[in-house]
């Protein structure tokens, strides 16, 4: 496996994490899909941006549960 084939992985398995992290595993793939291209219209440096990067940042430094999706809306609160 050449070094770009590696980081690629790794990057994709970092991704996943966040989708488990978020408690969207039993998510529909289409669904997830819409959100991230709904994400990806936000501009960086936005209010929205900024907020939606609080929660994030507030999800990382909680510890994983069972049930992350609900302790992680809290967190946004």
């Amino acid at each position: 496996m050449t070094a770009e084939r590696k980081r690629e992985a790794r990057e994709k398995f970092l991704l996943g994490g966040i989708v488990v992290r978020a408690g969207l595993t039993n998510a529909d793939r289409a669904f997830l899909l819409g959100g991230f291209l709904e994400l990806a219209r936000i501009a960086p440096g936005s209010l929205e941006y900024r907020r939606m990067r609080d929660i994030g940042e507030a999800a990382f430094k909680m510890p994983t549960v069972d049930d992350g999706s609900r302790r992680i809306a809290e967190a946004a609160e």
